[in-house]
């Protein structure tokens, strides 16, 4: 009987190549995961970004937009870099949430913000100032940005409470469903803000209202960019919106972006600076009315713990500066 059929000299040549592009490709992913692990999540980089939102002969504002530094014990670079951000002396902090990941993490929180708190502040709280994150697939996050909140969760094991009250007593402002006004270097603000959107803990109905006649700028600032509370700050007349949660994606890939926005805003907007205008969020691709204001959402200084990387994402805090519209 014949034996069996030998494989051709062309199918083990494409079997090999198939190994061998397997074992690049893995090599590849190992490289990748390393460099977002190890090295990418310390590249903590300032942004500089000017916005056109003040009225004709108003002086430049400065403001550090600062979100989800998500910090545990122990981390001693995240801390130092944050806190030598002071040396920049903003005119305003704006911290928009998710500062802790840990139980025993609200030392290191005011630690790190405490040459910040003596400046003008204010600040909204996220998810991560409540809940501590728990164990998951970390992929889950960067895949199709899961929420392990949302019906899971009844008890508030982090010091959301007591950050607060070390802030409020420092001297920056909660704007938790508060209108506020505050007068900035001759610049007269309103802002107004909201608790998390990505628990559906926002209730904007308490904040709800035109914005103020006589305010040089309105300011929405909130932890979740979800487009109900875009559209309600913008609907109401507010300039300019700051928003953190995203972590820009956390993991990009070059030339596409960010996988997820871990809500209902489009990748597009992910991070940095855009304009939104009611009803934005239906209308992907349409030019911006002249009258549309200006949204800003950080890519963030931090990570949770149980997903510690970034990729093609650097962690960031902004300096904005607000200028005269022209």
């Amino acid at each position: 009987m014949p034996g069996p059929a030998r494989p051709s000299a062309d199918s083990t040549a494409l079997a090999r190549r198939a190994a061998t592009g397997l074992g690049l490709a893995g090599l590849a992913g190992v490289a990748c995961f390393g460099w977002g692990t190890l090295v990418e999540r310390h590249l903590y980089t300032l942004r500089r970004v000017e916005l056109p939102v003040l009225p004709a002969g108003a002086l430049p504002l400065r403001v550090l937009h600062v979100s989800d530094l998500h910090i545990v014990p122990g981390q001693e670079r995240r801390r130092r870099w944050v806190h030598d951000l002071a040396a920049l002396e903003p005119d305003l902090v704006v911290n928009t949430g998710d500062n802790m990941s840990h139980p025993d993490a609200l030392p290191w929180v005011l630690e790190t913000f405490a040459a910040l708190m003596e400046l003008p502040g204010v600040f909204v709280r996220g998810s991560n100032d409540y809940y501590s994150p728990r164990f998951r697939n970390p992929l889950g996050y960067v895949i199709d940005g899961r929420s392990q909140y949302k019906g899971e969760r009844t008890v508030r094991d982090l010091p959301w409470q007591e950050m607060t009250d070390a802030f409020t007593e420092a001297g920056w402002r909660d704007l938790t469903h508060v209108r506020e006004r505050m007068v900035i270097e001759g610049v007269d603000l309103e802002l107004v803000g909201t608790d998390d959107a990505h628990l559906d803990l926002d209730e904007y109905e308490l904040v709800a209202g035109p914005a103020a006649p006589d305010a040089d700028l309105t300011i929405g600032v909130t932890h979740a960019p979800y487009q109900r509370l875009l559209d309600s700050f913008v609907g109401d007349g507010a300039g300019l919106v700051l928003a953190g949660h995203t972590h820009g994606g956390q993991v990009t890939v070059p030339g596409y972006g960010a996988l997820t926005t871990n809500c209902d805003l489009d990748r597009r907007r992910v991070k940095g600076a855009s304009r939104w205008w009611v009803g934005a969020g239906e209308q992907l691709g349409s030019p911006a009315p002249d009258d549309a204001a200006w949204l800003h959402v950080s890519a963030g200084l931090g990570h949770s713990r149980m997903a510690p990387y970034r990729f093609a994402c650097r962690p960031e805090a902004t300096l904005l500066t607000l200028v005269p519209e022209a």
